[in-house]
């Protein structure tokens, strides 16, 4: 004899607040993922002790402006001399959110309404986007702050920490996307990890064998586009053409040539 039981669903009469609202949410929810809040402290672990390593450099820098007066390391310079450590940031913390929905197969329920798949893509892009650029953007500020109050000879770098800032952007959008889209092809965190970990070491391997095979066959112009394949030097080639900086990967010739650009759309 079958029963009948009142599991107790009502329809909803509360306020509905939208598709911004949500996504919004998922943004939000996606940031708190990416730096464990709201999650184990073992979680916490990865993504605040690489901020820390992150805070190092601009830490020397002060120190070194007020002793010698003078700033060795640069705002233009600094994402591509830590990018190992943004790397593995990203490489750790874009499974984060990518893996977990994949493995309980919950994006059914992302996608019905009101958020669509372009939302629900743009936000993780967001969110990866903004950790990436707080992870960049703070040592810099601090390293900026640092100058101001040693006030070392001559006038402060305001244009240089500004180019620091558009490239930690352009950098943080561009290795957020391909982070994103590498993690998004398993369920599993570790096999993401090491996707991500392996497609840098290979984009850094080959620019460094091609830039050294052109250059023994004396093709310094050609040698220096070989650069791009690497998203670090392709952002820091971007911000040289924008800012006339001059990138970590211009050779001693070609500074003391062109000071001002060294990227290889310049030299173009």
């Amino acid at each position: 004899m079958s029963e009948i039981y009142d599991i107790g669903y009502r329809h909803y009469e509360g306020p509905r607040l939208g598709r911004a609202h949500a996504v919004r949410a998922l943004i939000t929810q996606n940031l708190r993922s990416i730096f464990g809040l709201g999650r184990r402290a073992r979680s916490k672990l990865m993504p605040f002790l690489l901020a820390a390593s992150m805070l190092l450099l601009p830490v020397v820098s002060i120190a070194m402006m007020a002793m010698l007066g003078r700033n060795d390391i640069g705002y233009t310079n600094y994402p591509v001399i830590m990018q190992a450590v943004i790397a593995i940031f990203l490489a750790s913390q874009s499974p984060t959110i990518t893996a977990p929905d994949l493995r309980f197969k919950v994006l059914p329920l992302y996608l019905s309404r009101p958020v669509s798949t372009l939302d629900y893509v743009a936000a993780k892009v967001v969110a990866m986007t903004t950790a990436l650029f707080a992870l960049v953007a703070l040592p810099l500020t601090v390293m900026y702050a640092g100058e101001l109050l040693v006030d070392p000879p001559g006038p402060p770098h305001t244009k240089e920490y500004v180019a620091g800032l558009v490239t930690a952007l352009l950098l943080a959008l561009l290795l957020s996307t391909f982070g994103l889209a590498l993690a998004s092809f398993t369920p599993r965190r570790g096999l993401g990890v090491a996707s991500v970990i392996a497609v840098y070491l290979l984009a850094s391997a080959v620019s460094t064998v091609l830039f050294a095979t052109f250059e023994s066959m004396g093709r310094a112009d050609v040698a220096q586009w070989a650069w791009l394949v690497n998203p670090f030097f392709l952002v820091d080639s971007v911000q040289s053409w924008l800012f006339g900086t001059t990138p970590p990967t211009a050779t001693p010739t070609r500074r003391a040539s062109s000071p001002r650009s060294c990227s290889p759309r310049c030299s173009a």
